[in-house]
């Protein structure tokens, strides 16, 4: 067994422990429990064929030999990330699959996918869009672009952005007579939603508009749909400060208050652990966290 090479979990466990002193913190920065640690410590001295460590109640310490042993892992696990360094440099290749929801596909991601193209020519980008904006289960993804609370156990979590809501509507609709000059003018006019009311019945709370009954409008399904709504001037919608940049900017829409209020969810970027040392996920990942940090709304008119 002694001419075997180790598992790659036992060494990095190994690395982690001569470095932090205990199983716990060793377990604690590679994301898995105390007995997975004890576990692929136990792995790795079956493989190598000698005691890496001496156990001492509740404790354990390394062996002079497990010491040496652990330096020498040390030195070969940063030679390795090292050489992943520098392949970082090599053109990005292959594909890349991205599940977005609808509405954030078409209204932000395909306003912007060419830069992203134009950084990495050679990998081959592929964007799917689902209903649910909290569904993450296409299996052939390789990071879904998810709107939720960020509970999605066992996946790595990124949050994108949180989200604002403010109303926006065509500049035709705001130059009708009457006009919009209060936040309870608005109700003069068809509000749009987007599958629920929750969005509207937020912000009119805040700006403390007393709404009689039930909130009126137009329910549609697609945030794409509730968008192309409101730029043919048929009411006035909930946007926020990410997807309606690119309408705002080219005067299809205009913002009638500046107030914004904060939604109850967020979007995030959402892939599977196996996927952290996908270099074309980590790309992706990066520059869509950076342009969407420069390009978002301003918080006042």
């Amino acid at each position: 067994m002694a001419d075997a090479l180790p598992p790659m979990q036992s060494l990095r466990a190994l690395e982690a422990f001569a470095r932090l002193g205990s199983v716990w913190r060793a377990a604690e920065e590679l994301g898995v429990t105390r007995s997975a640690v004890s576990h692929r410590l136990a792995l790795l001295e079956d493989v190598v064929g000698f005691a890496v460590l001496v156990r001492a109640g509740k404790g354990a310490a390394l062996t002079a030999r497990g010491r040496r042993y652990a330096a020498g892992v040390a030195r070969s696990l940063a030679l390795l990330a090292d050489a992943g360094r520098r392949d970082d440099r090599a053109p990005l290749e292959g594909r890349l699959r991205v599940s977005s929801t609808a509405g954030f596909a078409s209204m932000w991601l395909c306003q912007h996918v060419a830069r992203f193209h134009a950084q990495h020519p050679g990998l081959q980008l592929e964007i799917a869009t689902r209903a649910r904006l909290d569904e993450i289960s296409d299996r052939e993804a390789d990071v879904t672009i998810a709107f939720g609370d960020g509970n999605w156990p066992n996946y790595v979590i990124q949050r994108l952005y949180d989200v604002e809501y403010l109303p926006v509507c065509s500049p035709s609709l705001l130059n009708r007579e009457g006009g919009i000059a209060r936040p309870e003018d608005l109700l003069g006019f068809p509000l749009l939603h987007l599958q629920r009311r929750d969005d509207w019945n937020r912000w009119l709370a805040m700006a403390g508009v007393e709404v009689p009954g039930g909130l009126p409008g137009i329910v549609l399904s697609d945030l794409m749909l509730v968008q192309s709504a409101a730029i043919a001037g048929q009411g006035i919608m909930m946007g926020d400060t990410v997807t309606c940049t690119a309408a705002l900017a080219a005067g299809e829409l205009v913002r009638p208050f500046a107030m914004t209020v904060p939604a109850p969810g967020s979007y995030f970027l959402v892939y599977s652990r196996r996927q952290r040392g996908n270099r074309a996920v980590q790309a992706f990942c990066a520059w869509i966290s950076a342009l969407i940090a420069e390009s978002r709304v301003p918080s006042e008119a």
